[in-house]
Order: structure tokens, then sequence, then C-alpha cells
């Protein structure tokens, strides 16, 4: 897999992103509380995440992944060096797992160095053996050693059950403490399987939902599993299991035949939606394990609008808000949200990107 290429910008390096130190009800806000930039060709508005609804039409369709975060960060010992702290990435189709290993205690920087044949011993005894580099030997974009490993259980306990009593979510140090799995769920959390959040619809309530379908405005779901957001600058998104069923393909058909929008939720839900499109422009029922990278050079077909959280200026995910909004669209919203102190990461507050409908073929 290529690297991507790093967009140019001119103030996104200039920011001090302002990162939310803990889930909106640990600071005193309801989940649908945060902030919502609304970006449009027409302007700007600052509002609240409840908001959302007014800013859609009727005949417009939301569309949210309903995956459910795991508990995949535990601790381990790495034969030769000692304790680390391990990031389970993804389970593959043939029971072996892609795992992140990183510095103990608390996980801060990768571990680049460890070697084919290295073994994590668990607690409890069992052992997990890091058998090859992935997706590929070489794949780093830096060159610098190797980040995820594909790795097997050798032992008769799944990875799974191990998670489920060791596991806890993974976090990064920009929040200021631990908080338990609950925090790390959507509202339509339904099919485990997502190593990290997918955060963009953590804002969401019951309510919000109840608002919009009143107004007209369809829901759907898809699943994509979600791998680790640590990404070296410039490397791409790693492959990811995603499914969307005949009838969101149906509700996706059925808005562009009648002229509405078709909003992702996410880079995680239009990752998914555009790697069911056939080469009709369709989207059809699909599953498995997608590398598809949206991109400005490979531009979604069916998106028309995002809601999103805040990513960091070298983040692959950025490419993707950028393909679907537009660079220009993008770089007013990011910049108005700097200015205004919006927060940052998976706790953070949030943006609704909705350029111009493009013509729908």
């Amino acid at each position: 897999m290529t690297a991507l290429p790093v967009a140019p910008r001119t103030s996104f390096h200039d920011v001090v992103a302002r990162t939310a130190p803990a889930p909106p009800e640990d600071r005193g806000l309801a989940r649908d509380d945060v902030r919502l930039l609304v970006a449009t060709p027409d302007g700007l508005q600052h509002g609240r995440f409840r908001d959302l609804p007014s800013h859609l039409a009727r005949g417009d369709l939301v569309v949210v992944n309903d995956s459910a975060t795991l508990a995949a960060e535990f601790d381990a010992v790495l034969s030769g060096r000692g304790p680390v702290v391990v990031h389970a990435a993804s389970r593959l189709d043939d029971g072996t797992w892609v795992l992140e290993v990183r510095t103990a205690p608390d996980g801060s920087r990768a571990v680049l160095d460890a070697e084919p044949g290295a073994e994590l011993a668990l607690p409890g005894g069992d052992v997990v053996r890091l058998t090859a580099a992935y997706p590929a030997a070489g794949s780093s974009p830096t060159g610098k050693g190797t980040r995820l490993w594909q790795a097997v259980v050798d032992g008769p306990v799944p990875l799974e059950r191990h998670l489920v009593r060791h596991g806890r979510p993974i976090a990064y140090g920009y929040l200021d403490q631990r908080y338990p799995l609950s925090r790390y769920q959507t509202i339509f959390a339904s099919r485990p399987g997502s190593a990290e959040m997918p955060s963009a619809a953590r804002p969401f309530s019951h309510e919000v939902v109840t608002a919009l379908v009143s107004r007209g405005i369809g829901v759907a779901t898809v699943t994509l599993h979600t791998g680790v957001s640590s990404q070296e600058a410039g490397e791409a998104p790693q492959p990811e299991w995603f499914e969307v069923s005949a009838m969101t393909a149906r509700l996706v058909a059925a808005t562009r035949a009648e002229g509405g929008r078709v909003v992702a939720v996410g880079t995680t839900v239009t990752r998914a939606l555009e790697s069911a499109v056939g080469a009709d422009g369709l989207v059809t029922a699909s599953h498995g394990r997608t590398e598809r990278v949206v991109s400005r050079e490979d531009p979604p077909r069916v998106v028309d609008g995002l809601v999103t959280g805040w990513h960091d200026a070298l983040a692959s995910h950025l490419l993707l808000v950028e393909a679907v909004a537009g660079p220009a669209l993008t770089q007013q919203a990011y910049d108005a949200a700097a200015q205004e102190g919006y927060l940052w990461h998976e706790f953070g507050d949030s943006a609704l990107l909705l350029p111009a409908l493009r013509s729908k073929s």
C-alpha cells in the first residue's frame, strides 16, 4: 500500500489545537451539547449539536456507523524487551490479529524495533506471537521500523476473551484520566469490532434522532470496524471490515433519485459507502475488508455531506474530509474552529460540512 500525500495547507500547521480532555458528560454537558460548526457555500454558522436537524432538509439521509468499540488496549511483556502496551487493531478473517506494540506504561510511542517471532506474554499465561509486518514489510512511510504486526495466539484462549477480561479502551495522553468503555460507545453501537470509537456519531442522542425523523430526514446504518488511529504522517488508513446492507443501499439510491443529500456521519461511514459503489455508480449490498482510500484524487461518488469531528493536520482522515467538502470549505471551517476554540479529538466538538450539491449521474 502506498503512502498518502500530505495535503498542503497554509494555517493548519500553525494551529495549536485545543483537545477535549474528557467526555462531555464528565465536563457537565450532555452528549448533544457539544458545539457544532456548520459550513456551507453560503457561510459558517455556530451552534450546538442538538441543532443538527435544523440544518438538514426533508428527504436527506443521515448514515451512521453501528460498530461498537472494544476494550482493545492491554498490557503484555515483549520477549527481549519487557513490559509494553498493546493495541488490538483488527481481527483478520483467518483468525489472526493486527496488533500495534507501544511503549509502557502509557503507550505514548510505537515500538518500531520488534522482530518476527517475538512473543507477547499475557496475564494468565497465554502468549501472542508476532508473525509478520502488516500489511507488508517496509510499509511504514518513514521506513523506520514496523508499527503494525500480524500476530497469532499460541494458546487455547481467544484474544477476544482476553480483551473482555483484561482490556481497556484505547486512550492517548491528551485525556485527563482513564474512562470506562461505556464512554466510548455511540447510541448506535450494536456490533462489537472497532479498536477505537467511530467518534463522529458520539454526539447523537435519541432526541436528535427523533428530531431528524420527525422532519422527514432518514437515518440508516452501515458497519465499519475501525482500526487504530495512530497512523504516521502520510500513512494510508489500514484495511477495515465493513458491511452495507441491502436496505441501506436502497435508501441511498432512493435519496439520490429524489434529489436528497446523503450525509455520512464520519470518515468511517464515508469509507464504507464508497466501498460499496459499483461501476454503475450505485451503492449495492456489500461486505468485506476494504482498502478504499477516499481522497481528492479518488473522490466520493455518493456522499454529499459529512458530520465529523476535528482531525489533526497530517491525519489521513483530513484528506477524506477535503475530498467530500472541498479544500476551500474545509480550510474555512478549520480556520474558524481554531479561532473560536473548538475542541479536537474523540470527545470534542463537531462539524457539519455541506458543499454545493454535485450533479448525480
